[in-house]
C-alpha cells in the first residue's frame, strides 16, 4: 500500500499536470498527500489499486461512463487534455481528470480515437490490445476548490479524494493522469 510519504514525492509532478488547466492552482483545490490508510473505505475502493479508471468506475456506479473534454492541449506528439467523465445512467460526473499522454509509437488508431475525444482512454486502451500496465502513484486528498466544485456539483471546500497515475503502454511510460472520483 502506498503511504503519504511516497505521495509526497509527486507533489511537483501533479502540479504541472494540473497547471495547463487549473490556473490558478486554486480553481482546483488544495491538495495533500495521503497513504492508502488515510482513504475513507468506499475511496480506497476506487483509488488504491493498479486498474483502469474507466472500468473501476463503471463497475462501482452499475454504469457505463461517457467522456466530455472540458478542455486540452495539442502538440505533435503529445496530446493533454481536461476531461469529466459522468454516468450514462443519469448523467451524474463521477470523475474529473487530466491525462497526458506521448502519442509516439501509438497506433495511428488508437492515436486517432484519444485525440478524438468521444470515449474515454482506459476503454481505448482495454479495446486496442496493447499491453500496457497502470501503475498507482500517490492519492490526494482535495478541498475542492470553485472550478472543481463546480465540475463535480459539490460544495467549495468539500474533501474529496484522487489518484495520480502512469500507464506503460508496451513497456514504455505513455500517460500521465490525476483521477479525482466521487463516490
Amino acid at each position: 500500500m502506498i503511504s503519504a510519504a511516497e505521495s509526497a514525492t509527486h507533489a511537483d509532478d501533479v502540479a504541472t499536470l494540473a497547471a495547463a488547466f487549473f490556473a490558478p492552482p486554486a480553481e482546483l483545490g488544495d491538495l495533500r498527500p495521503v497513504g492508502a490508510d488515510d482513504l475513507p473505505a468506499d475511496y480506497l475502493t476506487l483509488l488504491a489499486h493498479s486498474g483502469h479508471m474507466t472500468v473501476t468506475l463503471e463497475a462501482w456506479h452499475e454504469s457505463l461512463v461517457d467522456v466530455a473534454v472540458a478542455g486540452e492541449v495539442r502538440e505533435p506528439d503529445r496530446y493533454a487534455r481536461h476531461s469529466l467523465l459522468a454516468r450514462r445512467s443519469d448523467g451524474r460526473v463521477v470523475q474529473s481528470g487530466i491525462m497526458r499522454i506521448d502519442l509516439t509509437g501509438l497506433p495511428e488508431r488508437v492515436r486517432q480515437a484519444v485525440e478524438l475525444g468521444e470515449t474515454p482512454l482506459g476503454r481505448i486502451l482495454i479495446r486496442s490490445n496493447l499491453l500496457r500496465e497502470v501503475e498507482l502513484l500517490a492519492l490526494w486528498r482535495i478541498a475542492a476548490g470553485p472550478m472543481l466544485a463546480k465540475e463535480l456539483a459539490i460544495a467549495p471546500g468539500t474533501v474529496i479524494y484522487g489518484r495520480s497515475a502512469r500507464i506503460l503502454v508496451e513497456g514504455r511510460p505513455a500517460v500521465e493522469l490525476l483521477e479525482i472520483v466521487r463516490p
